[in-house]
């Protein structure tokens, strides 16, 4: 039996025993032109892409590990939207990291990197799809 794998990581779990160790040695970067999120009732459900105006590239914040089973793995750090444009869409939204906080998600203190863990208080871009989920 492998293990199940995991696309994301709360920023409210990242001291636990499961991500503490990645989060504190190995914050990578994850290259972006959008994320989706699915929308509607269940059954239903859409797919909703969000992006950044006028950035045809960006980047998320990312944890990662060597894994016996998959490899190189990494996994997404997500965060509450409250507050955010992602916030109709979904309760959660990946921790976007603008070009001059990437250096600190990289390489600086534990502390200093989860600082950066907050919505994007930006505008986002949502594009309300018909594609099914």
């Amino acid at each position: 039996l492998k293990p199940k794998p995991v696309n994301n990581a709360r920023t409210d779990k990242l001291s636990s025993f499961f991500w503490r160790h990645s989060f504190e040695e190995r914050r990578c970067l994850i290259p972006l032109t959008g994320w989706a999120e699915a929308q509607g009732p269940k059954g239903h459900m859409t797919r909703t892409w969000l992006s950044l105006p006028d950035a045809p590239l960006f980047a998320a914040a990312g944890v990662w590990r060597q894994s016996d089973e998959w490899g190189a793995c990494y996994a997404m750090v997500m965060t509450d939207s409250a507050g955010t444009d992602a916030a109709p869409v979904h309760e959660r939204m990946p921790v976007l990291l603008a070009v001059e906080d990437q250096a600190c998600w990289l390489g600086g203190t534990p502390d200093a990197a989860l600082a950066l863990c907050r919505g994007w208080n930006a505008p986002l871009v949502i594009d309300r799809t018909d594609q099914p989920w």
